[in-house]
């Protein structure tokens, strides 16, 4: 690797989570882009009925992600994305506005239910992916 790209990669080693935020942000403006995960267009694309169903239930882990949530629900909703990830109030606002938006990428089987249950019980909609 060379010199360059290790200072690069230094220096985005020490950002926050809200300043990659905010990098990802100006990277997409300056470029005229969209940083989209590949995983976020396939859970765009319409799921094959039983093939779908049959895949999550073999999986053993599962990725949580926040469908979406009513506005009159979005401080429950906070709430409970702050609890499951950890995160800082900005960061779990954030993050909350810009559903849908994975919260979890891989977790066992129970744990992803119960994030699952939080999150619908707050009023959001909440979705598991099998991996």
């Amino acid at each position: 690797m060379s010199a360059k790209i290790e200072e690069i990669v230094d220096q985005l080693s020490k950002l926050s989570v809200l300043e990659m935020s905010e990098l990802k942000k100006a990277l997409e403006e300056h470029w005229d882009v969209t940083a989209a995960a590949p995983a976020a267009v396939m859970a765009a694309a319409p799921a094959a009925g039983g093939e779908a169903q049959a895949e999550a239930e073999e999986a053993t882990d599962f990725q949580v992600t926040l469908e979406g949530f009513p506005t009159d629900k979005k401080i429950a909703i906070i709430k409970v994305v702050r609890e499951v990830t950890g995160l800082g109030l900005k960061e779990a606002k954030e993050l909350a506005e810009s559903a849908p938006k994975v919260l979890k990428e891989s977790a066992p089987k129970a744990e992803a239910e119960e994030i699952k249950k939080k999150l619908e019980d707050a009023g959001g909609k909440a979705s598991l992916k099998g991996l």
